[in-house]
């Protein structure tokens, strides 16, 4: 038996793919804890789960300006998230180790205060990469800015670990567990040989959602529209413009849209159901498309199932989640600021378009997700190391 310690950011979407991963080494006798926001993970672990206090990471993180893009949402990202996150982390993380003195370290990539600790400490652990977009090498078109972030990780290395240990915090050499497949990811070169690409963690969630079963009729198309955690008026703005272009499909087929922060506040054609929360695993076995922000999680449970998608980034890694979605002829890309209702409803058209080839190409990818093994897989992986 071997004790493992999961490393995780206070974001549902980083913390979600370890839930499964952790649920199924619990399964094979090992001990399993996390170190992070207690009541996040509480939340979506649900109340058995060991989690080691980390008081600092249950700050909120700064909300961002919704105009931030590109080198300037990056620089904010590690220097008002990622960095300080870090920071704050780090006394947390050190404790949970010498408390719970794990054989190996799981440390998402944006939780780097588990691999610098580790890396520390001399002790084995693994990345949790829980989106691909840095597989992809991101900034290799703009050396200034990595330069810039290596100086940050540097800095950052210098105070939580006092200078010691060599290796980047986002990518272990022990071994990066990546959520995805190349069907995916593309032909891009890995950083490097122990990047294993173990598909998505596909797993049962806790869930307290009521929702109405029997509006979804068989037979007719059903369409998810979700952006995730993501709100403000730019959220507001799209997601009114989805009711605009939902309300206009020929044959009304039923629409589900995720507005969590309230801000559909008229009312909706009988076929579009407004919801603040959706049991989504459990929804995409019902649906014909969905339409999201690229998100890599919402991405790749949606292609598990076969799902197309039209796809709407914001920031962040979206945008290459987005082009790797388009790239594999998996879904149809529009802009989530300036698309109108008439191109959202054409966008929506063809992936729900039985000739289109979108459906065939995402469940070609959905069938490269499950032979990669998922939480399967990545247990192996885990056990090898620990042993």
């Amino acid at each position: 038996m071997s004790r493992f310690l999961f490393v995780v950011p206070p974001l549902v979407g980083h913390i979600n793919p370890t839930i499964g991963l952790g649920a199924e080494l619990a399964a094979r006798g090992h001990q399993v804890a996390w170190v992070g926001h207690n009541d996040l993970i509480r939340q979506l672990a649900g109340p058995t789960v060991t989690i080691l206090p980390c008081t600092a990471a249950t700050a909120d993180l700064p909300d961002r300006p919704a105009d931030l893009k590109g080198p300037a949402a990056l620089r904010f990202l590690w220097e008002q998230v990622l960095i300080p996150l870090a920071d704050a982390m780090a006394a947390g993380v050190r404790n949970a180790i010498k408390t719970f003195e794990p054989d190996l370290v799981i440390a998402d990539q944006q939780a780097i205060a588990g691999g610098l600790v580790a890396d520390e400490l001399g002790l084995a652990w693994v990345t949790s990469a829980t989106t691909s977009a840095e597989l992809t090498n991101p900034l290799a078109s703009m050396p200034k800015v990595a330069a810039w972030l290596d100086e940050l990780l540097h800095a950052v290395r210098a105070r939580i670990a006092g200078g010691r240990g060599v290796a980047d915090p986002r990518f272990s050499p022990y071994g990066v567990l990546a959520f995805t497949t190349r069907e995916l990811l593309g032909p891009v070169e890995l950083p490097h040989e122990r990047v294993w690409l173990i598909g998505p963690s596909i797993s049962t969630r806790p869930s307290s959602s009521d929702f109405p079963w029997e509006w979804i009729e068989p037979g007719r198309p059903a369409v998810l529209v979700s952006l995730g955690t993501a709100n403000g008026p730019a959220g507001a703005r799209f997601l009114s413009t989805a009711v605009d272009a939902l309300s206009s499909l020929e044959g009304e087929p039923r629409a589900i849209v995720v507005d969590p922060a309230g801000w559909l506040d008229t009312p909706t054609p009988e076929h579009i159901l407004v919801r603040s929360n959706v049991p989504q695993l459990e929804l995409l076995p019902h649906l014909d498309a969905v339409v999201c922000h690229a998100g890599h999680n919402t991405v790749c449970e949606s292609l598990w199932h076969g799902v197309p998608l039209v796809v709407a980034p914001i920031r962040d890694d979206q945008p290459i989640i987005a082009g790797q979605v388009v790239d594999a002829g998996a879904g149809v890309r529009v802009r989530f600021g300036r698309v109108t209702a008439a191109q959202l409803t054409k966008a929506v058209e063809s992936v729900l378009a039985p000739d289109g080839g979108f459906r065939r190409e995402a469940q070609r990818i959905g069938k490269s997700f499950q032979a990669a093994g998922g939480i399967h897989t990545a247990a192996n992986h885990l056990e090898g190391l620990a042993e």
